[in-house]
């Protein structure tokens, strides 16, 4: 319990900075870009963010839990294993999406460079998600913590420089954005897999024992496989999002160029604000795979059901507090981007949306660590089909509009919420609210 709470604190600290950063960086973009500007930029880019999930192959979530499993004599030759299969895996990628991008019919009404900045951060995720899921099972979680901050920072400071200095056109503009994008993973790639290469060398020199490359594989698919399937469905999800809330609230009468504008408030506004403190969660997830993977591998229930209540409780600490701050404040919040009452107004009813994120984060994290990937998964499929088909059916009425969609939204998300916590309870003995299950360790 110890090295968890020493591990979440350091990187609560580190992402609170670098949340702050992100907070800079979307006032930033909406003030340079617009709203439609910001509409066009936050339409992208979960598209950018599947193609960057599929390039890490998951490895970050795998590849810790192993780590976290094994003795430290299989690193070396683990390591070795994983970085040739990677080396595969990536250049295969990259021929993929070389091909199939300049097919992707949204790519055109963008900078036709960016093309090229997507394709150019393909291997810097492959190589970065190695050393990131080396490092999160070997719980050196300052690393981690430092490499978080980094993207931020340099991404802020870039995006501060660039545009104090140069004035741009709407579509420059947002391929400038990308292009920091893409610098802060360069940077990010350069000192983690730098670090990584010395523990690597270190390796060499202990001892080390053989592992059975198919049993190495069989078991990194395993997790990486599931991981993946419900990444890519959660980013494609994100990715049709955008045009499904689009059309939903043009169909309910509202003009083009408005239902842009008002998805891009939703989406670079309230989000930004709304998801500020899941940096909390998000800090919680990378310590969890490897922590309740290792409790769980010795069978010790006592100190999982512990972990958990722990989590939550903390989550409840921090999560209510901040959802009513965005509730009762939400129009000098939002009057910090732009000022629009309807901002405020998008940020005050996705309140359900927040909180219960900030517990939905954390849970997955446990799921994976308990090998209950798939679960996960169908769980995401089962509350996705909920929150877009209420999402439609009620933001395409005239009467509902954007309201309707973030019902939609929030529903979902309860639904979500509930199978997650049912799910781990049954595998680990909890009875809610009071008491265990009287289950050996």
């Amino acid at each position: 319990m110890k090295l968890f709470i020493k591990g979440t604190m350091v990187l609560v600290m580190a992402a609170f900075i670098g949340e702050c950063a992100e907070f800079l960086i979307n006032m930033i973009l909406a003030r340079e870009l617009g709203e439609g500007g910001m509409g066009t930029y936050m339409t992208i880019l979960p598209l950018i963010f599947l193609i960057m999930m599929l390039a890490s192959f998951e490895l970050p979530v795998s590849l810790s839990k192993i780590v976290a499993e094994r003795d430290a004599t299989y690193h070396q030759k683990m390591l070795r294993d994983v970085l040739h299969l990677t080396i595969v895996l990536s250049a295969a990628l990259f021929v993929v999406v070389a091909v199939a991008l300049p097919n992707v019919s949204i790519f055109q009404d963008y900078h036709p460079l960016l093309k090229w900045i997507v394709l150019s951060m393909i291997p810097l995720m492959s190589f970065t998600s190695i050393a990131r899921g080396y490092f999160m099972g070997k719980h050196h979680m300052g690393k981690i913590a430092i490499a978080n901050l980094l993207r931020r920072l340099v991404q802020l400071l870039l995006l501060a420089f660039v545009y104090q200095l140069f004035d741009f056109d709407r579509t420059t503009a947002v391929f400038i954005a990308f292009c920091t994008l893409a610098a802060s993973e360069l940077v990010v790639f350069m000192y983690l897999f730098y670090l990584f290469l010395l523990n690597y060398r270190n390796l060499k020199q202990i001892p080390g024992k053989n592992v059975d490359k198919k049993d190495l594989r069989k078991n990194l698919l395993a997790i990486s496989g599931p991981s993946t399937a419900m990444r890519i469905f959660h980013s494609l999800t994100h990715a049709v999002q955008p045009f499904l809330i689009k059309a939903a609230i043009i169909h309910a009468g509202v003009p083009a160029e408005v239902a842009n504008e008002q998805f891009g408030m939703i989406a670079g506004v309230a989000m930004s604000i709304g998801f500020f403190p899941a940096f909390i969660a998000h800090s919680f997830t990378i310590v969890l795979i490897p922590t309740v993977a290792k409790h769980h591998s010795l069978g010790e229930y006592q100190k999982l059901q512990k972990l958990l209540q722990h989590v939550m409780l903390l989550t409840v600490l921090y999560g209510v507090p901040a959802v009513a701050i965005f509730y009762f404040f939400a129009e000098p919040l939002t009057s910090m981007f732009f000022h629009s009452n309807n901002a405020a107004y998008f940020l005050q009813i996705l309140w359900p949306y927040f909180l219960l994120h900030f517990f939905v984060i954390p849970m997955q994290a446990y799921l994976i660590g308990l090998g209950l990937v798939k679960d996960a998964f169908y769980h995401i499929i089962w509350s996705t089909v909920v929150s877009f088909t209420v999402m439609y059916f009620l933001g395409s009425r005239p009467d509902w509009q954007m309201s309707g969609v973030i019902i939609g939204m929030n529903s979902g998300t309860v639904l979500l919420t509930l199978m997650h916590i049912l799910t781990i309870s049954k595998k680990i003995g909890v009875v809610w609210p009071s008491k265990t299950s009287d289950r050996k360790v």
